[in-house]
């Protein structure tokens, strides 16, 4: 199976490969120029959605929307809604992804990004448990569960867009362009919690904490305008030529008959990313500032040093898989990953400022953040014309059920039980980093293990119907 795919690769560079040219679908510099800025802004909102949603979890909803008693609880409930919005986002990646490969992925991108947008402007005007009693925190769940579907199929159809749209053998560089975004949208999200929480001791106390989510509404109108003026897919444009020529089972169930080992393995190689961007980005926060009693705003400051070494991380991993190869590219870094996780973790425990920003920097900007760099065209690669969109939303998502979604409740129950144990120490969660650490190296080798069952799918025709497995 890897020499065949390897003889695809070759044949590819060879011309050999029937496939629409540059010319004949009309793709010039400036469509593609246009493409990767267009992607990469979209991007750019759904994890400025995700990082802010991240920060307001670990360090503002808890009180706000889930008062409780019981310490550790209102954390609990808060990281519960984190969780339910990964729940959604397979269905959001199986309607939305359907539509894409129906549609086109422009559409389809439309419908996402103004979903996303508006239900994080939605949240940031909500009143709070102490206004609306339980009302809060239903109208927080939808809003959550809202966002969730938009992004279940936004961050899929980036990917698979500018992948499509990139001349083989420069994949790997201009598919990881759009995931500059989710630095870009990191980075805002960090700042912007930096700026709020500066000279404040509770954030949680009066509406400044509305402000980045009301922010996403400018956001959102400058995606919505990029998207307009965006052109189709060549790679789905000449689809729908072929389309009438042929019939074939598009519907999930052909897709999971036809495709489930690649959708296993995917969701394998996504353990160590998603699983990882989630412990890093959500629960190490919260770790440094609640358990270890470092001020929040150590970690915004951290996050926002990890966005920019990502954002060097990210097109240069995708340089790295145009010239390596996406499997070895990949396998490195989640071999970094594993690496490094007992060390970042003992780190944060020891409740060092300089030590917990230079941790996470690396655990999140180098390591995990690699991954995803590579990742941006591996996935679509991976998938065969008639299904592709569908394919990577449902891969990435589920993954982000899996991985991403249940981390921060399983970190958070662990900081819990540890801390019932040392009730009466300074700080009675602290323990907890030598289970967070074995569960992120835990994540590291199901992708090292995944890695090891996929053959080499750079720059493989992508209009070939089959997948690379």
């Amino acid at each position: 199976m890897q020499s065949e795919t390897s003889s695809t690769y070759d044949a590819t560079l060879a011309g050999e490969v029937t496939r629409p040219s540059a010319e004949e679908i009309g793709l010039d510099a400036s469509s593609l120029r246009r493409a990767a800025w267009t992607c990469s802004f979209g991007s750019a909102l759904e994890y400025y959605d995700f990082a802010l949603y991240s920060l307001a979890s670990a360090l503002v909803f808890g009180p706000l929307f889930f008062p409780s008693h019981i310490p550790g609880m209102g954390l609990i409930a808060s990281f519960g809604t984190y969780f339910l919005g990964f729940a959604a986002r397979p269905f959001g990646g199986i309607v939305f992804g359907a539509l894409g490969d129906r549609w086109g992925r422009k559409s389809v991108l439309l419908i996402t990004v103004t979903l996303m947008g508006c239900a994080s402007t939605g949240i940031g005007l909500i009143p709070t448990y102490a206004t609306i009693g339980m009302w809060a925190p239903v109208l927080l769940v939808i809003l959550r569960v809202l966002q969730g579907l938009g992004a279940g199929a936004e961050q899929a159809g980036a990917a698979v867009m500018m992948t499509e749209y990139a001349p083989p053998g420069r994949r790997g560089f201009y598919a990881s362009l759009p995931f500059l975004g989710i630095q870009v949208g990191t980075i805002l999200a960090a700042i912007v919690y930096f700026v709020l929480l500066f000279g404040v001791d509770d954030v949680s106390q009066g509406w400044v904490w509305r402000v980045p989510f009301l922010a996403s509404a400018v956001i959102l109108v400058v995606a919505l305008y990029m998207r307009l003026t965006l052109k189709e897919s060549p790679a789905f444009a000449h689809m729908q030529e072929e389309a009438a020529k042929e019939q074939h089972d598009a519907t999930l169930t052909g897709l999971l008959r036809g495709s489930w080992r690649t959708i296993v393995i995917g969701i394998g190689l996504r353990a160590a990313e998603n699983g990882g961007s989630s412990i890093y980005q959500v629960l190490a926060l919260s770790f440094i500032v609640h358990t270890m009693g470092m001020k929040p705003l150590v970690g915004t400051l951290a996050l926002i040093c990890a966005a920019i070494a990502g954002a060097v991380t990210v097109p240069v991993a995708g340089l790295m898989a145009d010239r390596w190869g996406r499997v070895r590219v990949y396998r490195g870094f989640a071999i970094v990953t594993a690496l490094a996780s007992f060390p970042v973790w003992y780190a944060f425990s020891l409740g060092n400022v300089f030590l917990a920003i230079i941790a996470l920097t690396v655990a999140l900007g180098v390591g995990i953040w690699g991954m995803f760099g590579t990742q941006a065209a591996l996935l679509p690669e991976m998938f065969g014309a008639r299904h592709r969109y569908v394919a990577v939303s449902l891969t990435r998502e589920t993954s982000a059920v899996i991985s991403g979604g249940l981390t921060p409740l399983f970190g958070s129950f662990a900081i819990a039980f540890v801390s019932r144990y040392h009730i009466h120490d300074a700080h009675p969660g602290e323990g907890a980093w030598w289970l967070l650490a074995i569960y992120v190296i835990l994540l590291a080798l199901t992708t090292i293990l995944a890695t090891l069952f996929l053959p080499e799918p750079r720059n493989r025709d992508l209009l070939d119907p089959n997948d690379v497995i």
